[in-house]
């Protein structure tokens, strides 16, 4: 269990800089709310994080590395 708390501290940095990259404001509509777009990309960076740390925790179970 503290290797998939390193696992998501380790990918949350990594979507976070990757998610840096993206110009959130020509995704959303001109004229939508602030507060809907902020609370998107959080989910989505949640989403992100939980889907990859727990693919690379089942393949590397998988794979028996640890």
């Amino acid at each position: 269990m503290y290797f998939k708390f390193i696992l998501y501290f380790a990918v949350t940095i990594l979507v976070i800089w990757a998610m840096d990259s993206i110009n959130i404001n020509q995704i959303f509509k001109k004229n939508a709310n602030p507060i809907q777009a902020r609370l998107f990309y959080f989910f989505l960076g949640l989403s992100m994080i939980y889907l990859i740390t727990n693919f690379l925790y089942d393949l590397l179970s998988c794979t028996k590395i640890f």
